[in-house]
């Protein structure tokens, strides 16, 4: 999951992935996308061949590179449990809000106000 996260933190890499996502290209396709060297497109796809998230293929003299989502179900998996776990976090701050704001008032009510209200 490391290698992954560290292969997506650059936004060349991102947008990349994003083209790959639409079509399989070639690093000259690539490369004529980006005002950066074609030495530095190959170095981007080598990290992202490294981490498993492009594959590449060998087509006459031309290497065209597709886009592999595999390796970042883990890392998906692992966002979604933060996402989900601040959710119950928040809800639970909520709940604990309430309780505190509920016995504030019993309390400033009195004891027989509150036994009325149990009774009525």
């Amino acid at each position: 999951m490391d290698e992954v996260a560290a292969a997506i933190a650059d936004p060349v890499r991102r947008r990349i992935l994003t083209m790959l996502r639409d079509a399989p290209l070639t690093a000259g396709d690539i490369a004529q996308r980006f005002a950066i060297s074609r030495p530095a497109i190959s170095r981007h796809l080598r990290v992202l061949r490294d981490s498993g998230l492009v594959r590449d293929e060998l087509v006459g003299r031309n290497r065209i590179y597709r886009l592999d989502p595999g390796p970042l179900a883990e890392l998906v998996d692992w966002l979604a449990e933060l996402v989900a776990a601040d959710r119950w976090e928040r809800r639970l701050d909520a709940l604990e809000t309430e309780v505190y704001r509920t016995r504030r008032e019993r309390r400033g009510r009195g004891p027989a106000e509150h036994r009325r209200e149990h009774t009525a």
